[in-house]
């Protein structure tokens, strides 16, 4: 299939066809800088103040499990905001929803500042995920709306090496800005950052979705289409796949914090060195899977991810199990969050190819099971306790193996009966 890119509005242009002039391209390059930024969304929210999570559960004297709510609830709610805004925005277009979403989510950044007890900030911390998953789908969606072929696979191996980037920078500043202020002033800073998001977006962000584009009729539709994409046995596989290894990942979010800090007594600056050092692997892994899947294969690729996933996953088991030391650990949570990075490119572009009439409702989806997923996960690593790894081993082992699992029952049984079906009688 060819690679393209739809005309939208004087300042997006097509690039397959004749050059296109300096400032078409220049704008067309800002929009896509500020759509892949708005994946940061998920990423920052999570990642930023991780490393006083510790501190905020002394300060409002809750117990482990309880503060790791925090996490649940902002992914719960990163998951059902997904399922809301894209169908609004295929009904209604990107530009719209995605400058509502941002607006509130700098308001309710404000309210988990302010937040008095943990009760109130699970709360605050829940609405503030349905705000910024608007921006999380939008920037799915866009890019379908923008680019087929190989130019998606590369698009979304971008997103992946940007999310993987906020996740860097996320705990790298978090560690740094909680020598200065309190988990308080963190939220405040998520604030800020909402603010400088959306003045770039209301000022480079144009409409990507047309209005004879968008879909039209009864809201019954919606019901139709989420029928339509739960009954194909790919995407739900690649839905799946990306559900179960977001849960890997986010029980790593919930629990790193505990077992590097209050088993391995690192500092807040040393867990954030070590959170980057992971972050990184992330998205250099997520560019190699984009690469890979675009040049070779994306259910290979995603197979190979699947590999190195369920590997380091099964040595944070063997390292809990084993008490082995740091070493372990970081080498266990590398190669896992890296395979985890590369399943991201292959698994959105297999759920997203076939779909550009409802690229919102199949983000939607597929944001769901990734948030919902790791929402589940999070609170369940903490039952053992801040002093005991083996739970987040657990997590991590069953996650990656149902992961397998449903790619070997959909995605590559689909492929293998094609396959088949193809061979001469």
């Amino acid at each position: 299939m060819a690679a393209r890119l739809t005309p939208l509005d004087p300042t997006v242009t097509r690039t397959d066809g004749p050059a296109a002039a300096p400032h078409d391209q220049a704008a067309s390059r800002r929009l896509g800088i500020v759509l892949g930024l708005l994946t940061i969304f998920g990423p920052i929210s999570m990642d930023l103040y991780l490393p006083v999570l510790p501190a905020l559960t002394a300060e409002l004297g809750s117990a482990t499990s309880t503060a790791q709510l925090t996490i649940t609830a902002c992914l719960l709610g990163l998951a059902l905001g997904q399922l809301i805004a894209g169908p609004l925005s295929d009904r209604f277009g990107r530009r719209r929803p995605l400058l509502a979403g941002v607006a509130a989510y700098i308001v309710t950044s404000v309210l988990c500042a302010i937040s008095p007890t943990i009760e109130t900030l699970i709360a605050a911390r829940f609405v503030q995920g349905l705000a910024g998953a608007v921006g999380i789908v939008i920037a799915q969606a866009a890019g379908r709306d923008l680019y087929t072929g190989r130019k998606l696979v590369r698009y979304y191996g971008r997103l992946t090496v940007l999310a993987g980037l906020a996740a860097i920078i996320g705990p790298v500043i978090g560690g740094q800005l909680a020598a200065v202020t309190d988990w308080r002033g963190l939220f405040l800073f998520l604030a800020a950052l909402g603010v400088a998001i959306l003045a770039a977006s209301t000022l480079v962000v144009r409409e990507t979705l047309p209005p004879e584009r968008r879909v039209a009729g009864e809201w019954t539709r919606m019901a139709r289409d989420f029928r339509r994409l739960l009954t194909d046995r790919v995407f739900l596989g690649a839905v799946l796949v990306s559900g179960f290894t977001n849960a890997a990942i986010f029980a790593y979010l919930a629990g790193a914090t505990y077992v590097l800090q209050g088993i391995y007594q690192l500092s807040p600056q040393q867990y954030s060195l070590a959170f980057g050092l992971n972050s990184l692997g992330f998205m250099v892994f997520g560019y190699l899977g984009g690469r890979l899947a675009e040049r070779w294969s994306e259910t290979g690729t995603l197979a190979t991810g699947l590999g190195m996933s369920t590997l380091g996953a099964a040595g944070l088991l063997a390292t809990a199990i084993l008490h082995l030391p740091l070493i372990a650990v970081v080498i266990s949570l590398l190669t896992m969050v890296s395979g985890v990075a590369v399943t991201s490119p292959p698994a959105t572009s297999l759920a997203l190819a076939d779909y550009p009439d409802i690229a919102g409702t199949a983000s939607s989806l597929l944001g769901l099971a990734r948030f919902a997923f790791g929402g589940l996960a999070a609170p369940l690593v903490g039952l053992g306790g801040a002093d005991n790894a083996l739970p987040l081993g657990l997590v991590t082992v069953t996650s990656t193996a149902l992961a397998v699992t449903a790619y070997a029952t959909t995605i590559r049984s689909r492929h293998h009966d094609r396959n088949t079906s193809r061979k001469p009688s």
